[in-house]
């Protein structure tokens, strides 16, 4: 097996990438070599595709949008128009599956509403909300990066403790219960897990 060998000369305007691979190498070598594959390619969705999730999307979101003005109680969040995007679009990607969908939205906003009360609105109180979020996130199997934005969302508007659970908690609830009534009605399988 032949092993990787790093670039040995600059890139200069008219040099081709086939004449770098095969330049020799000067001198001994330090560190690892990492090869890089080429760029993938954006996913390409069909008419009919985009069709389905953008329907999905407005329902999700009417739905919210209406029980919030019926009920006079908020169940939408900024962050919930993303989390749609991703939940419609991709609903088999682990991000869009409802324990990262629930309990990343519901860490994010404990976590912003923690960290605005222990520490105050100061720049470097957000940034830790917002890292401590993900490392929650990441340890309980949960990252939704659309939730990444509440802490942000908790700094701005600095609501109560009951922010968790209206529209946190219950919003992220509705938008997956929503979720499997419409991927079932659309012979998708969702959620692909809960645990």
């Amino acid at each position: 097996m032949e092993s990787l060998k790093p670039l040995a000369a600059p890139l200069r305007p008219g040099r081709r990438m086939t004449e770098l691979s095969q330049a020799p190498v000067s001198g001994p070598v330090s560190g690892p070599v990492i090869a890089t594959p080429s760029p993938a390619r954006a996913p390409q969705h069909t008419l009919a595709q985009g069709l389905v999730a953008c329907a999905g999307v407005f329902v999700v979101i009417g739905v919210l949008a209406i029980f919030s003005f019926k009920l006079h109680v908020l169940l939408l969040l900024g962050s919930f128009g993303s989390s749609a995007v991703m939940v419609f679009t991709f609903p088999e990607i682990h991000f869009s599956q409802p324990r990262s969908v629930i309990g990343g939205h519901v860490i994010c906003s404990a976590m912003g509403l923690a960290a605005l009360q222990l520490w105050g609105p100061v720049w470097w109180s957000l940034a830790l909300a917002a890292a401590l979020s993900l490392a929650l996130m990441m340890l309980t199997r949960t990252v939704h990066p659309p939730a990444g934005s509440n802490p942000v969302i908790a700094f701005l508007t600095a609501p109560h403790w009951d922010f968790v659970l209206f529209p946190t908690l219950f919003g992220a609830a509705a938008m997956v219960l929503v979720a499997i009534v419409y991927h079932r009605g659309c012979k998708r399988r969702y959620p692909l897990y809960w645990r």
